[in-house]
């Protein structure tokens, strides 16, 4: 694929996208059409802005030496346009120096672009990104506080880039515990009214008082259970208490969502929401001679995966007694959203126990046809948070089962306690002091989840997420406001800053050279569903701006020259920082 167009890439300025198609070109030049596909492996290197291994890999299947061919390719590599020097070194790395007029040049575009050069996406998605809201009777938690804000970060890179995305919050109100709370509802005196606004007010004492109803009064256990076989047979007196429980449920966490500036859609939907399509799932399956009979109960088996028993994974998509599994109601939420939405990419953000689950779901789809290859479906997996006092997974009692509230709280505290004992902010006062609490709590938070990959587990520690040095929200929210500063003391808007850009430095070259892979990055993070790319991106773009902040006066520079092209690098290092951690959902104050 040609990543260049009218001087652009498809990832913003990135030389690797532009480098990596010449190479590309000159080994299927030296060696032949079947190593034009060959992946030239460029990355920066302490010797070379850029180094290629491409040689090293291939000398054992071409049996030369590794020199030997860096050579030939190097002869049919056509790089002097962007590239000042090539050199080979003795085991054979190819490393590439690029030519400071052209990053200059490159870095200009930035500021003739709102959107930092980088261009929408030459083939936009619809793409669904999908998490779990907290269950109808439970209360947001820590374990919630990460899936919502990976899955919220990507939908806003995704979007960026030109891709339609469907934000879905799935709140679980099916199962067992779901006939209690109708019937826990349902007995309040004073009416219906009366017990909605108690469960508004504590969803999770709610559902602890109807499990000890259901756990001491028979009677009561007797009307839980048919409730939930009225539900299931669709009764619609029960289903309008149910979504009386989810409109509830959703009334009391979406402040926190607010808070945390994630969105609780409008609409958010139960799982009951797809009853109408679990019929249709299942005779889907049925037609297609995948469902088969056991006991009563419909099953898919699925030979391509194997259970504990090594024998093909059984998966049960409707029970003997007519119910239907959590594989079947998520079917019938992939049938919707390919059918209704039209989706191409579905996006599930969810733990790793939810790993096998999903793994069924994509291969009960695929196999049925339901989701046709094109479609791409994929599992954003998040690891666990961890309890920093033991280095082990949160059990009930540590941090995990702790309000996420709660937790918010005390992010806010720790704030307010960090501007105090920094003397930060001494010149604010009331609203906007409060206002720069708020940003560095909510951003310690959010920066913190997305800073890590993913799916590996990490410590929910306070001390170490809120404050302003190290790998925190708080340093690179403050390396913005001090570039903010730089303009305000100036009279200057960070807009007007023109240039020309000129890289004389080696603080300039390094960080007008890692500002080029903004586009390239966040590519890379909406393809692979990983934000820890982009917070990571801004993490090393915030230090090399310090610096370079610390090595090369602005205001003060030697001449007028010098001053406008440090002041036009410092516009498009404040816009690519507030531009990323917009993306993250972190806020930026203008002072700290």
């Amino acid at each position: 694929m040609n990543h260049e167009r009218k001087g652009f890439t498809v990832t913003g300025l990135s030389p690797v996208p532009i480098l990596t198609d010449r190479f590309r070109a000159a080994l299927r030049n030296a060696l032949g059409w079947e190593y034009a596909g060959t992946d030239p492996v460029l990355r920066r290197s302490r010797h070379a802005d850029l180094q290629s291994n491409v040689a090293l890999a291939l000398a054992r299947k071409l049996d030369r030496s590794p020199r030997s061919v860096a050579r030939q390719i190097v002869k049919q590599l056509r790089v002097a346009d962007l590239v000042s020097r090539v050199r080979i070194s003795k085991r054979g790395y190819i490393n590439l120096t690029l030519s400071e007029k052209w990053i200059a040049a490159q870095l200009q575009r930035f500021l003739d672009d709102e959107r930092l050069a980088v261009p929408a996406a030459f083939s936009p998605q619809r793409v669904a990104v999908t998490l779990s809201a907290p269950s109808v009777g439970t209360v947001m938690n820590a374990g919630h506080l990460r899936p919502a804000i990976v899955g919220h970060a990507l939908a806003r890179i995704l979007a960026f880039l030109g891709h339609e995305v469907i934000w879905e919050n799935h709140i679980g109100d099916r199962g067992a515990p779901l006939g209690a709370l109708i019937e826990h509802l349902l007995d309040f005196e004073e009416g219906i009214d009366a017990g909605l606004d108690v469960f508004t007010v504590d969803p999770d004492a709610f559902r602890r008082a109807a499990e000890a109803k259901f756990e001491s009064d028979a009677e009561f256990a007797g009307r839980a259970r048919r409730r939930l076989d009225a539900l299931r047979a669709g009764d619609e007196e029960t289903r309008r208490y149910r979504r009386l429980l989810v409109d509830a449920s959703t009334a009391f966490h979406r402040p926190l969502y607010d808070r945390l500036g994630v969105p609780l859609t409008g609409d958010p939907r139960g799982e009951g929401f797809y009853d109408e399509y679990l019929p249709e799932v299942v005779d889907e399956l049925v037609a297609r001679g995948l469902a088969v009979d056991a006991g009563g109960a419909l099953c898919v088996l699925l030979p391509g995966l194997t259970g504990e028993d090594g024998e093909p994974r059984a998966v049960i998509i409707r029970e003997s007694d007519g119910g239907y599994g959590h594989t079947t109601i998520d079917l019938a939420a992939m049938l919707h959203r390919l059918d209704a939405l039209r989706v191409q990419r579905v996006v599930h953000v969810a733990g790793g126990e939810e790993r096998e689950h999903l793994e069924t779901l994509f291969a009960v789809a695929r196999r049925s046809g339901m989701a046709p290859g094109e479609v791409a479906l994929d599992h954003a997996e998040i690891g666990p948070v961890i309890d920093p006092r033991t280095g082990h997974e949160t059990v009930s009692g540590s941090v995990n089962s702790g309000r996420a509230s709660d937790l918010m709280d005390r992010a806010r505290r720790r704030a307010a306690s960090v501007l105090r004992r920094k003397g930060r902010g001494k010149w604010l006062k009331g609203e906007s002091r409060a206002a720069v609490r708020d940003a560095l709590a909510i951003g310690a938070v959010k920066f913190t989840e997305l800073l890590v990959r993913r799916d590996v587990g990490h410590p929910f520690d306070l001390d170490r997420m809120v404050g302003y040095s190290g790998r925190t929200a708080g340093f690179v929210q403050y390396t913005a406001v001090q570039l903010k500063s730089i303009f305000r003391r100036a009279k200057l808007a960070p807009e007007s800053a023109s240039g020309p850009i000129v890289i004389g430095t080696r603080e300039e070259r390094a960080l007008a050279l890692h500002l080029l892979g903004f586009g390239f990055t966040l590519e890379q993070a909406a393809a692979a569903a990983e934000p820890h790319r982009l917070a990571r991106y801004l993490h090393d773009l915030a230090a090399l701006c310090a610096a370079f902040y610390r090595a090369c006066p602005v205001r003060e520079a030697a001449d007028e020259e010098t001053r406008e092209s440090r002041l036009a690098l410092c516009a498009v290092t404040l816009r690519t920082l507030v531009t990323g951690l917009d993306l993250l959902g972190v806020p930026v104050p203008d002072r700290m």
